[in-house]
């Protein structure tokens, strides 16, 4: 009796040992991953890693907010603020696509805006001397004219390559008649809120993955719109192609997808000879693991800066209902390379899938 006692302690025992093991190895992975949305509402991520912090934001309507983290995978937790609200009439409403730069030593945001209607959108710049842009002010440094006739021009973004910097944007050839099509622009600046050169078209919507406007629901714009918008620079892995990718086609449909742009890192970035397109996307929906409308594509590296992750948006159903609250939320996942070291994105993975963090967290 007494040595089956014994048994059953050791037993009860090992069993609690276990389980306290098994307990401590859930609570390891739990701290060694994380599941996409990062934030339950959002489109249009973005963020930047300075001094191991990155600071995020994402599109908004009358205010930009802005979080800071040192684990890009838990802005659940992250410190965020109001960190600049328009006061320019002409730049106060529907705030799309908002992005912060560290150039010379001060922080730029760069964001959309217009006066209530839509279709006065214009690109707007703001500054701030601080440290750490989380505080001191943002102060209105300008509206960037992207042309003489001030046509429609949103998502810009601003890239250094060999010592010049470039804007890139989203823009009208000319203004909309009973059609609307964006097209992608880059040009080199003189400042960070001044372009130092005419505007250069090196994209617009021609294949048929770019030009997908109406939902499987039935559910369109009140005329056809041709998309491509919200370009972003990156690099090869050795760094001898210059990328830029954009969103394409509506980005109300499940159709909204990346599309890529290469140029030699040697050539005239101003040349529009010096651009060739990806003939098909390179990041798309997900249908059987209910990811749609895949865009807003951004890139961070990890802490150690080991690693490269996108930020993106996506919603779980096909096409938001008109007049229906907006369903993107942002997420996080990992780059790969190819043979050639361009990105290979992937596919979208499924929400609450756990996916290791990034590496140096």
């Amino acid at each position: 009796m007494k040595t089956k006692l014994l048994v059953i302690i050791a037993l009860i025992c090992c069993a609690g040992c276990q389980t306290k093991k098994d307990n401590k190895e859930a609570d390891a992975a739990g701290k060694d991953t994380y599941m996409n949305p990062l934030l339950d509402a959002g489109a249009e991520p973005w963020a930047t890693f300075y001094n191991g912090k990155y600071y995020y934001t994402q599109g908004t309507e009358s205010e930009i907010s802005l979080w800071v983290t040192d684990d890009i995978t838990n802005l659940r937790n992250a410190e965020h603020k109001i960190v600049y609200v328009p006061e320019n009439q002409k730049s106060r409403f529907h705030l799309w696509a908002p992005e912060i730069h560290r150039i010379d030593n001060k922080w730029y945001l760069y964001y959309t805006a217009d006066d209530g209607n839509t279709d006065n959108h214009q690109i707007y710049v703001a500054e701030n001397d601080s440290e750490d842009p989380m505080q001191g002010a943002f102060r209105f440094k300008g509206h960037i004219s992207t042309d003489a006739d001030n046509n429609w021009a949103i998502h810009a973004s601003t890239f250094e390559h060999r010592g010049k910097q470039y804007l890139i944007w989203s823009g009208w050839q000319k203004k909309k008649t009973d059609m609307e099509t964006q097209c992608i622009y880059i040009a080199g600046m003189e400042n960070p809120w001044t372009l130092s050169s005419g505007r250069v078209l090196i994209s617009q919507p021609e294949y048929e993955w770019e030009r997908q406007w109406i939902s499987p629901d039935g559910s369109k714009t009140a005329y056809a719109v041709y998309v491509n918008e919200n370009p972003q620079a990156f690099f090869s892995q050795s760094g001898d192609k210059v990328l830029i990718y954009y969103g394409a086609s509506g980005g109300w449909t499940p159709y909204y997808c990346i599309g890529m742009l290469s140029a030699d890192a040697d050539s005239d970035l101003l040349d529009p000879a010096a651009w060739h397109k990806s003939d098909s996307p390179v990041f798309m929906q997900n249908p059987k693991d209910s990811v749609f409308g895949t865009g807003g594509i951004s890139f961070i590296p990890s802490p150690d800066q080991k690693e490269w992750y996108m930020l993106y948006h996506a919603r779980q159903i096909p096409n938001d209902a008109p007049g229906a609250i907006d369903s993107r939320t942002p997420r996080l996942q990992k780059i790969m390379w190819n043979a050639q070291g361009i990105p290979e994105l992937g596919t979208p993975v499924k929400v609450g899938s756990p996916l290791s963090k990034p590496s140096g967290k």
